[in-house]
C-alpha cells in the first residue's frame, strides 16, 4: 500500500473504531490492514492507536495525525475533482428518510448512477440520530429543524404541509371552521411521537405570519409516518403531514384538507455531513443531484 492508501485506511479505522469494519469498507483483508498500520507506526516511531477487545481508539498522537490526514486527503480529492473529466468514484454511504427517498429520489436514481458509473451507493433508512463518523456514513437526509452542531448541512427543500382528516371523522365531529373551534367542538388529533423528546407533537398553524400551537386530546399516538396516515384514513383524528405524502389520499377523497387558510409551517429537508470531514466529490455530486431533484418537483428551499 502506498502512503495515501495507508492514510485512507488509518482515517477509516479511527472513524469506525474497528480494524475489521475499516478493512471491509475499503475491501481489504483484515491482516493487510493490521500490517499496514503496524508498519505506519514503526515508520513514524509513535503509537497511533489503542486497541482493546471491543474498540480501537486513537492516541493523542493518533488524533493529531488523523487531523493532518483528513486535511491532506481532502485537498487531494478537491484538487482531482477540479478537473472536468475526473469522475467521482468509490463507495458512498447515505442514510435517508425512507418516504422521501422513495418519492423524490429512487425514481431518478438510475439516471444518477448512469452518470456516475464509478460510484457505489449504499442507502440505509431511518429517522434516528446517527453517529456518522462511527457508523461510516458520509451524509444523511433528514426532515425537520436540526440542532446538531457537530454537522454541516445544506437545506435542499421546504415541504408544504396540510391538516386533514377522513370523511368519516368529519361526519362525526364536523368540519372545523376556525382554530378555536378545534377545542370548542371536541376535536381529536392522532399524536405523532417526537424521536427527540418521545412526546406527541402539537398541531401548528400559521396565523398572520406567526405559528400558533394547539394540543388536542389523542386516543392514539404513533411513531411512524405510515401508521400516522393509516390511522387518519380510519377516522381516528386530525393529522398534519407533508402534502406530497397525502396527495393520493386527497385526490381520492380518502382524506380531506381542513383549515387551509391556516397551514402548518413547511418542513425543511437537509443533507448533513460531519464537520471535520472535507466535502468529497462523491458527497458533493450527490447533494447537488438531490437539490436538483427536489427543485424539479417544484419543492422550494426557502
Amino acid at each position: 500500500m502506498d502512503r495515501l492508501e495507508v492514510m485512507r485506511l488509518f482515517t477509516r479505522i479511527v472513524e469506525r473504531h474497528s480494524f475489521t469494519l475499516a478493512a471491509q469498507d475499503l475491501e481489504l483483508p483484515r491482516s493487510t490492514a493490521t500490517q499496514a498500520i503496524k508498519e505506519l507506526e514503526a515508520r513514524l516511531g509513535v503509537r497511533l492507536l489503542q486497541r482493546t477487545t471491543r474498540h480501537v481508539r486513537s492516541t493523542l498522537d493518533g488524533e493529531a495525525y488523523y487531523r493532518r490526514c483528513i486535511a491532506i486527503l481532502g485537498e487531494i480529492e478537491e484538487a482531482e475533482g477540479a478537473f472536468k473529466d475526473t469522475k467521482p468514484r468509490g463507495l458512498l454511504r447515505v442514510d435517508v428518510h425512507g418516504t422521501l427517498a422513495r418519492h423524490f429520489l429512487l425514481p431518478a436514481l438510475p439516471e444518477f448512477l448512469a452518470q456516475y458509473p464509478d460510484l457505489q451507493l449504499h442507502l440505509s433508512e431511518g429517522d434516528r440520530l446517527v453517529d456518522l463518523v462511527r457508523e461510516g456514513i458520509d451524509c444523511v437526509l433528514r426532515v425537520g429543524d436540526l440542532q446538531d452542531s457537530a454537522m454541516i448541512g445544506r437545506r435542499v427543500a421546504l415541504l408544504p404541509e396540510v391538516t386533514c382528516a377522513a370523511p368519516s371523522y368529519l361526519a362525526r365531529h364536523g368540519v372545523p371552521v376556525s382554530i378555536d373551534a378545534l377545542a370548542e367542538d371536541g376535536h381529536l388529533s392522532i399524536g405523532f411521537l417526537s424521536s427527540a423528546t418521545g412526546g406527541a407533537l402539537p398541531l401548528e398553524f400559521m396565523v398572520d405570519g406567526a405559528l400558533r400551537y394547539v394540543t388536542l386530546p389523542s386516543t392514539l399516538c404513533v411513531a411512524a409516518a405510515e401508521s400516522y396516515i393509516a390511522a387518519a384514513r380510519l377516522g381516528l383524528g386530525l393529522i398534519q403531514a407533508p402534502r406530497y405524502h397525502l396527495a393520493a389520499d386527497l385526490a381520492a377523497g380518502t382524506l380531506v384538507e381542513v383549515l387551509p387558510q391556516w397551514p402548518p409551517s413547511a418542513t425543511p429537508v437537509s443533507l448533513l455531513y460531519p464537520h471535520r470531514r472535507q466535502l468529497s466529490p462523491r458527497v458533493r455530486v450527490f447533494i447537488d443531484w438531490i437539490a436538483r431533484e427536489f427543485a424539479r418537483h417544484a419543492v422550494g428551499v426557502g
